[in-house]
């Protein structure tokens, strides 16, 4: 199979990501860009990353009205990511403008519950239920919408993989054993979220923090070769 890890690279510093980039890429499978990187540096940015050949996840959670997010969905279009994301909250119209704007070959994704937040928080909001069910709720409208897919944690992507098995799963939120979660609370290792279902894996501090992060990525794609039973489910 492809490599699953996609790299977060969140910085806005653009030296610094592409330095990072060079030195992970024969380990993992893509980068992730998300807002931090793209406010920054935009598709200059985005472009100079891509040179280095591997997919690139364009991590813009765009959330607004139909119209809106189908034009700047169009807008980013030329830079032609592989993967893009959307809010599933925006609406089953928004994100069909979303995927009928995207270019051949990229994935629209729609992001659910975001990893830092419990079911405290969506109480606080007014959201009723366990991250699990409005998990399960925006997949059914993301898949009725026509998205490829959605972004949820590695503790709902079962479920959502059981009940939509063409979909196509972006689990952050990844820690390797024994990293800090950080400010992440629904965690899972690299391992363990494939075993569930997980397409891509989105990790960033374990690999851009550490002081050797191409060893860092090397060593959680040996993790994955050494699981053959669980990575083939993937």
């Amino acid at each position: 199979m492809s490599n699953p890890v996609f790299v977060a690279i969140d910085t806005p510093d653009l030296d610094r990501a592409l330095a990072l980039a060079d030195v992970v890429r024969p380990h993992v499978g893509g980068f992730k860009l998300g807002l931090e990187f793209f406010a920054a540096n935009g598709p200059a940015g985005f472009r100079a990353v891509a040179e280095r050949g591997v997919p690139i996840f364009l991590d813009l959670k765009l959330h607004d009205i139909p119209n809106t997010v189908g034009k700047a969905v169009a807008a980013l279009a030329p830079l032609r990511p592989a993967v893009l994301t959307v809010h599933a909250a925006g609406g089953e119209a928004m994100l069909a403008a979303a995927k009928q704007a995207a270019p051949e070959g990229c994935k629209v994704v729609a992001v659910t519950v975001l990893t830092s937040l419990d079911r405290s928080d969506l109480a606080a909001a007014g959201v009723t239920g366990s991250p699990a069910d409005q998990v399960a709720r925006l997949a059914d409208l993301s898949r009725r919408a026509g998205c490829d897919g959605i972004v949820c944690s590695g503790e709902e992507v079962a479920d959502a993989a059981q009940h939509w098995p063409t979909g196509y799963f972006v689990v952050p939120g990844i820690r390797p054993a024994g990293s800090d979660a950080g400010d992440q609370k629904r965690v899972l290792t690299p391992a363990e979220a494939l075993a569930r279902g997980a397409s891509m894996l989105v990790i960033g501090r374990p690999i851009t923090a550490a002081a050797d992060p191409a060893g860092a990525a090397r060593a959680i794609a040996a993790s994955l070769d050494a699981a053959p039973a669980l990575t083939a489910t993937a």
